[in-house]
């Protein structure tokens, strides 16, 4: 059965670049990205490793913890970092699951049959600390990952996990947010004291209550 949204993210013991680790306790009480690779040694899954350190410190202040997994083993896994640090200049340091009988990419639905028989498609998963998977983006193998995109999905995610309001299109950081419709006009003052606009009864913005 397909993996979606709101449901709890399955957890696993694996053999990575790094060792050994369990899922859930990697993650701690951290958000988590986990984003699977068709095979080592690709050239756009080579850029996408190399973007995703050199956000490291991007990733860090959001408290969010990055794994990626490929079907090759940890040894291979080793001698790709390499390659990726060399060509992209940078330092890959979080782990790349070896995910050789691919019981991972089953559990969470990588391996889409009429792309590929046994390669797992470029799918990335956002889980809250909670271990519910809060987004899922499925891209072809030919095409690379918008690593900023993903970010700004995080800002979201992590800002309407703790305020009533949501994002509108385009929206960045730091931007005016959308207030929910289960809050009416008249209690829109008490809870969002910086101020807000009535665009249409169902669509109120007021500023991004935790700037």
């Amino acid at each position: 059965m397909s993996l979606r949204l709101g449901d709890a993210a399955p957890n696993f013991q694996a053999k990575t670049s790094v060792g050994d680790i369990d899922f859930y306790q990697y993650l701690g009480d951290s958000w988590g990205v986990l984003f699977s690779h068709p095979a080592d040694y690709t050239p756009v899954c080579t850029t996408e490793l190399g973007r995703t350190a050199a956000l490291k410190n991007e990733f860090e202040k959001r408290n969010v913890k990055v794994l990626a997994l490929s079907v090759d083993s940890e040894e291979s896994h080793r001698g790709w970092i390499n390659d990726i640090n060399e060509t992209q200049q940078t330092s890959v340091e979080f782990p790349i699951i070896a995910d050789q009988d691919k019981k991972i990419a089953d559990a969470y639905d990588m391996i889409h049959p009429n792309a590929s028989e046994t390669l797992t498609v470029r799918s990335l998963f956002v889980i809250s600390p909670d271990k519910k998977v809060k987004l899922i983006i499925t891209y072809p193998a030919s095409t690379g990952r918008n690593f900023n995109e993903v970010l700004r999905v995080i800002d979201s995610l992590q800002l309407t996990a703790n305020y009533s309001v949501a994002t509108p299109a385009d929206w960045q950081d730091g931007e005016d947010v959308i207030v929910v419709n289960s809050i009416k006009t008249e209690d829109i003052p008490a809870r969002f004291p910086k101020g807000h606009t009535v665009i249409k009864p169902y669509l109120r913005t007021t500023p991004q209550p935790n700037k």
